[in-house]
Order: structure tokens, then C-alpha cells, then sequence
């Protein structure tokens, strides 16, 4: 099995790298909010890696932290979530929201990402709530905000569920299009 990966980018695409290790190139499928991070070709990374085996192939998928990993391996676990299905869930929700959502059974955040229907989302939380918890990955903070767009946005830029709070809590109580909201939020967290 390969664990993890540290080498050059060579090549981007919309969601995968390869990496430039020991003079091979390995194609690794990441999840869009590390793609975006990870800066210009050439520069080194290091990837905890996932290898999916299959009849006719082998893919590898690749992420930014162990915790995101062990995610990863666990919506694999969920019946009817493939390694596709996994990786498009951790790259619309940081592990934050993502393991808020299950551990609340707020679906709803579950089901804005692409090809998770309501079914799949009340599979997923069904299946896990218990291993988020037993992983110590809670206590969740009291509720999530009603801006679950919000939360994904600030969050995938790297602020915590704690300065996220804050920062919508400072927002007009009026309603705005969510990319206003962002920008208000990203503002407040600025002059911190």
C-alpha cells in the first residue's frame, strides 16, 4: 500500500496532480480546495494517500492532512459512497463541517454536494455519528450557523468553526446574496 507521497508537481488538472517522485510520475485524484492551495508546478508536497484497487485499475487519492484521510476512509465504508463520491464530499466540506454535519444529523449541508441526494446524506450521518465521536472529534460546537455556504467558503480558506461563528455573528441581520455574506465575513476576520 502507499501511504503517503512527497515530490514535485509536475502537472495539474480540475481534480487530480501528479507527482513527481523518484523520477515516476503518479497521478493522485485530490480534493478541489487542496488543489487550489497547492501553488505553482514545482513545488514539492507531501500527500497521505489512499490507493483504491479495482478489477482493471488502480487509482490513487491523495490529501493534505491524516484527519482528512481517515475521513476519506470512513465514507468509503458507507455503503453506496465510492471513492468518487468521497472526495467530491471533502472538497466542498473542510473536516470541521464535515464532521459537524454528521455529528448534528444536519443532512441538509450533506446534500449540497453534488451527487449526494437525501438518502445518501442520512446514510452517511446513520454511519458515522459514531466514529466521529468515538474519534474524539467532538464535542460539536453548540449549532451550526444557518449559512452552511458560508461556513464551507471561510472555512476551506482556513479559518476555524470558532472564527467563522464570530464573523457571522458580526453580519447585518438582513438578508444578502451568500457572496456577500463571504466578503463581510472575510472582511471582519481581517481586522482581527
Amino acid at each position: 500500500m502507499i501511504a503517503s507521497l512527497r515530490g514535485r508537481v509536475l502537472a495539474r488538472g480540475e481534480n487530480y496532480l501528479v507527482l513527481e517522485v523518484g523520477g515516476i510520475g503518479y497521478q493522485v485524484h485530490i480534493p478541489t480546495s487542496l488543489l487550489i492551495q497547492l501553488g505553482t508546478l514545482g513545488g514539492e508536497v507531501l500527500l497521505y494517500t489512499h490507493l483504491h484497487v479495482r478489477e482493471n485499475e488502480l487509482t490513487l487519492y491523495g490529501f493534505g492532512s491524516e484527519e482528512e484521510l481517515t475521513l476519506f476512509n470512513f465514507l468509503l465504508g458507507v455503503n453506496g459512497v465510492g471513492p468518487k463520491s468521497a472526495l467530491a464530499i471533502l472538497s466542498v466540506l473542510p473536516p470541521d463541517a464535515f464532521r459537524s454535519a454528521v455529528a448534528t444529523g444536519d443532512s441538509t449541508i450533506l446534500q449540497r454536494v453534488p451527487g449526494i441526494g437525501k438518502k445518501t446524506a442520512e446514510r452517511i450521518i446513520l454511519d458515522l455519528k459514531d466514529k466521529v465521536i468515538k474519534e474524539g472529534w467532538v464535542p460539536v460546537p453548540a449549532s451550526l450557523p444557518a449559512e452552511p455556504e458560508v461556513v464551507a467558503a471561510l472555512t476551506s480558506l482556513g479559518y476555524s468553526l470558532t472564527e467563522v461563528r464570530q464573523a457571522l455573528a458580526s453580519l447585518p441581520k438582513e438578508e444578502m446574496p451568500v457572496e456577500e455574506k463571504v466578503m463581510l465575513a472575510l472582511r471582519h476576520l481581517g481586522r482581527e
